[in-house]
């Protein structure tokens, strides 16, 4: 019988943006579009699952992101201490979803096969391609691999009843998004197989990208997993944080996805 979920969306960076940036082909209407920099926290009772870690400050400096609120001080509003973090799924391995790689000293990850192989692979003798990827965070999975706390997943693979991944591609060969079981029904965490709810809901992908084919069929595939498109979470977008009810008052930046709106 499959578990049902809470689920957090943790805001801890920000990046100032004109929405041109934001599609293949630009935007006509030429208005600002920030990036927003989540984790996610995903929990039922006796168990906690991260979906990303973030990057840090030092991180956000060389890459002129700025750092709203430091990951873990997130998760410690909501009562987790991130040494007590026993698995965390990676959706992919760029530099703002694999980093903080020393904050999780206990964690056991899960990664797509496809996502390792591209980020260690000939694909990333090209600028294009391995820009948004930082080499320490790379060759740390590959420590944690040797270190024996790196799962393998292939495809569709079950992480727990009422968990799931499913590698979409599209952004980087092994992105993969999460299912998750809620009260609300089933939701889809996008990570970056749409950054903004207008690139899945008006069909125009974002401009970074390993194969434009694989993220437009990404699209169709998060609805196929998804109980409506209300519950496909996207992975950058400001608007989730007025779509979804605060966590806890006292706390800026957290909501709720397992909540309706």
């Amino acid at each position: 019988m499959d578990q049902v979920f809470e689920i957090f969306a943790i805001r801890y960076g920000h990046l100032d943006r004109r929405s041109p940036a934001n599609f293949i082909g630009g935007d006509e209407h030429d208005q600002d579009m920030p990036l927003a920099y989540y984790v996610w926290l995903i929990r039922r009772p006796g168990k906690t699952w991260l979906l990303d870690t973030g990057f840090d400050a030092p991180m956000g400096l060389k890459r002129g992101r700025n750092i709203v609120r430091p990951v873990e001080t997130g998760l410690r509003e909501l009562g987790v201490d991130p040494a007590s973090i026993d698995d965390i799924i990676i959706s992919h391995m760029h530099f703002d979803h694999a980093g903080n790689r020393d904050l999780f000293p206990n964690a056991r990850y899960h990664v797509q096969d496809r996502e390792m192989a591209y980020c260690t692979g000939r694909c990333m003798c090209h600028g294009y391609l391995n820009h948004s990827f930082d080499v320490d965070d790379v060759t740390g999975m590959v420590r944690k691999l040797y270190d024996g706390r790196l799962r393998f997943h292939d495809g569709d693979s079950e992480i727990e009843p009422g968990l799931t991944v499913h590698r979409l591609g599209g952004h980087t060969q092994g992105l993969q998004v999460v299912r998750v079981k809620t009260a609300r029904g089933w939701v889809v965490l996008a990570s970056d197989a749409a950054h903004f709810y207008a690139n899945f809901q008006q069909g125009r992908p974002f401009p970074a990208v390993e194969s434009a084919t694989d993220m437009l069929a990404g699209f169709d595939r998060m609805r196929e997993l998804a109980t409506s498109d209300s519950h496909i979470i996207p992975g950058h977008d400001p608007l989730v944080l007025e779509q979804y009810p605060l966590a806890m008052p006292t706390i800026a930046g957290t909501v709720r996805l397992d909540i309706g709106r």
